[in-house]
């Protein structure tokens, strides 16, 4: 191993202290860019331009992914506007009877619409038409957010197996096909996502047992603003039951064709786009419309670039331990630096696996701590890649651990400045809520830790 081996190694160590202080990191990334840069070029007008060339590498490998955010979210303004997501959700009203029901629906409800349009839009979503549903049936706000949170935040993003942003990220800084990591994900992300249910619900059914009458429903009833439903009008009515059709027969022609990664991508954010333009094209007053798609367009980038944008600057540095990737951007000969530091951790035998898979998954809550999930995945995918060369053990199984787990301690589930958006909504503290995701969240860890450790 050389100089550019070390520095690329010293910077990712700074990159993780930075996130324990819980400090963002792209300045580190940036920094570590132009040292890689230096390093490899020997020539500061090289890493300088390096920096640049690394970051279009970056958006590059990334931009389907960033586009089809773009366009799930832009679809999401149309049938908000229509009043079809209102529609698409009111059958599911009349499922909620009691606390336990609530709870439930309210999750299985998130859990569906952040498969298909991103815990974000979601939240918005489920928080305004089902919270004051949930509250009246008895469940205290605290719940409803606990169940938005494990649902959407935690098992809906932590699989990302229909729109597949997460593991994309994940499975190329590991290096690993898109296929065989989604496989390598499901036993991970199963055994996380029913413990964590399991130890969230016996916390409710306890918390149930002891709540004093009224206290928190009144509250949460009195606080939340719930916007005046729109008239159903016959167009969308065909919008609401059109839309999760469209979904629905994607996922169908997924299995058929077997269409997975770019491909299955592609076909979600080319139907999203399809049917806004059927929104656009029929609902009424056309030339309006041609100024309004513009704007649902821009709002839906907008919202994809100011996730993604510091999610490239942080890729950009972890993709040049990819030899292929590198070679893109540093040039014929650019050296496979994960490649080079699993060579020499040779020695290295299978008997260290748990260890091993105690540090992917620290590495993971680590990268998690900024709030935001998404940035910790070249990192955690990185890291399976090194930890995997020569040690026999399976990359993919150990990057689908990494993104489990940091999804679901950066995406909204345990940091407090992650949580947010759901507690605003749901009008409790971020702190409680957090503090009521810790135990379960934990739990999951530690199963999914265990489950990793046999399968591999």
């Amino acid at each position: 191993m050389g100089l550019v081996h070390f520095v690329y190694l010293g910077i990712a160590l700074l990159v993780l202290v930075v996130l324990l202080l819980k400090k963002e990191i792209v300045l580190p990334c940036i920094i570590g860019i132009f040292l890689v840069g230096l390093a490899y070029s020997k020539n500061v007008i090289s890493a300088i331009g390096i920096m640049y060339n690394s970051i279009i590498v970056s958006a590059t490998e990334l931009l389907g992914i960033i586009v089809v955010i773009a366009l799930i979210t832009t679809l999401s303004k149309g049938l908000a506007q229509l009043g079809s997501d209102e529609l698409m959700i009111r059958p599911l009203k009349a499922l909620i009877r009691g606390k336990k029901t609530a709870f439930f629906i309210v999750g299985a409800a998130m859990l569906i619409f952040s498969w298909f349009l991103w815990p974000s839009p979601a939240v918005a979503l489920i928080g305004a038409l089902l919270l004051p549903v949930a509250l009246k049936a008895g469940l205290p706000s605290i719940w409803v957010a606990v169940s938005m949170n494990i649902f959407g935040h935690g098992i809906g993003l932590s699989g990302d197996f229909f729109i597949q942003g997460a593991p994309n990220i994940t499975a190329q800084a590991a290096g690993v096909p898109i296929r065989e990591f989604l496989s390598a994900t499901i036993p991970v992300w199963l055994t996380m996502s029913v413990v964590v249910i399991i130890v969230s619900y016996i916390m409710f059914q306890r918390d149930m047992r002891k709540e004093k009458t009224g206290s928190d429903a009144v509250q949460s009833d009195a606080n939340t603003n719930v916007p005046a439903l729109k008239k159903a009008t016959p167009f969308s009515i065909f919008i609401a039951v059109l839309t999760p059709l469209s979904f629905v027969t994607d996922i169908i022609l997924m299995l058929i064709f077997d269409l997975r990664g770019g491909d299955a991508t592609a076909l979600v954010g080319g139907t999203s786009l399809l049917v806004l333009s059927i929104i656009m094209i029929f609902k009424g007053d056309f030339l309006n419309n041609l100024e309004e798609i513009a704007d649902y367009i821009v709002q839906g980038f907008q919202f994809a670039l100011k996730i993604f944008a510091p999610v490239v600057i942080i890729a950009a540095f972890f993709f040049l331990g990819n030899g292929e990737i590198a070679a893109k951007v540093l040039g014929e000969g650019a050296p496979n630096i994960l490649g080079d530091v699993g060579n020499a951790l040779s020695n290295t035998d299978t008997v260290f696996k748990l260890p091993l898979v105690l540090i992917e998954a620290l590495v993971a809550i680590i990268t998690g701590l900024d709030g935001s999930g998404f940035s910790g995945l070249p990192i955690v995918g990185a890291v399976a890649k090194t930890f995997s060369m020569n040690t026999g053990l399976s990359t993919a199984y150990l990057a689908a651990l990494g993104q489990v787990v940091t999804i679901w301690v950066g995406g909204g589930t345990i940091i407090p400045w992650g949580v947010i958006p759901v507690a605003s909504i749901c009008n409790v503290k971020a702190a409680d809520l957090a503090r009521r995701n810790l135990i379960p969240v934990a739990f999951g860890i530690l199963a999914a830790i265990i489950v990793t450790v046999i399968i591999l």
